[in-house]
């Protein structure tokens, strides 16, 4: 099935994440294969790294903090035009697919 939402899309926690339910972001990174996304500064976690060397480089040791990965279907896009999570319809036009707007009816890829 095609991936409705693309890297860089501003998109909204619509259910799941309860911490983070409500809260807008951008696109990191789309996984298809596994139905998963990347979205900035929500499903953040802790990581304690200590000194790793490996291939000639050393990972420095301390407490990072990353985006994880969560399921596609907890999100929702968020309409440039309307400014509200929205479904998205795919439009094929000229042997092209463009993505518009449920509620509005706006296009999407301008």
């Amino acid at each position: 099935m095609k991936v409705k939402i693309r890297k860089g899309d501003q998109v909204e926690v619509v259910r799941g994440l309860s911490k983070d339910k409500g809260n807008r972001g951008e696109v990191i990174k789309v996984l298809p294969d596994e139905n998963r996304i990347v979205v900035q500064g929500i499903n953040t976690r802790t990581k304690h790294q200590r000194q790793v060397q490996s291939q000639g480089r050393t990972v420095n040791p301390g407490i990072i903090r990353f985006e994880a990965p969560f399921s596609l279907a907890n999100v929702a896009l968020v309409c440039k035009k309307c400014n509200k999570a929205t479904r998205v319809a795919l439009i094929r036009e000229d042997d092209k697919t463009k993505r518009q707007c449920k509620k509005c009816g706006a296009m999407i890829d301008d």
